[in-house]
């Protein structure tokens, strides 16, 4: 039995349906586009991310390298012409200066992970200025 609609009503059912499905692609494709728009940008931006952090990391590596050896070479240096003259006001820089030496050759170089990191290189910056201190103490008698 017919079902009333005939061959008119056929098509005009599959032509509602095609415009129907037609505008659910326009209305879905904006949310496709939304959506890979999204994930290349947040593809480029971690990308971009990840060499900018680089790029940081190492400039401020650098540039912590660089004052330790400072001190380093600071340390070394002081030890060296302390232990030429040997007294009891020397003995005692040359204690603060073992003790900035050995904090610096225990600095984790090589772990940028290393949770105290900056802590330990605050005391190192204490231990550098205590030097200091004593070192300009100087005794005109």
């Amino acid at each position: 039995m017919p079902s009333g609609r005939g061959f008119g009503g056929d098509m005009a059912a599959a032509a509602a349906s095609a415009n129907s499905d037609m505008f659910d692609e326009i209305v879905m494709a904006e949310e496709r586009f939304h959506g890979e728009g999204y994930q290349e940008g947040y593809a480029e931006g971690s990308h971009v991310g990840v060499i900018e952090g680089r790029r940081y990391g190492s400039l401020h590596g650098a540039k912590i390298g660089s004052e330790i050896g400072c001190y380093l070479g600071f340390a070394l240096t002081w030890q060296c012409l302390l232990q030429k003259c040997m007294d009891e006001k020397n003995s005692k820089k040359i204690r603060v200066l073992d003790s900035l030496i050995g904090m610096i050759q225990k600095f984790p170089y090589e772990d940028p992970t290393y949770d105290k990191l900056q802590e330990d290189l605050e005391k190192i910056r204490g231990k550098f200025k205590q030097m200091n201190h004593l070192e300009n103490e100087k005794c005109y008698s």
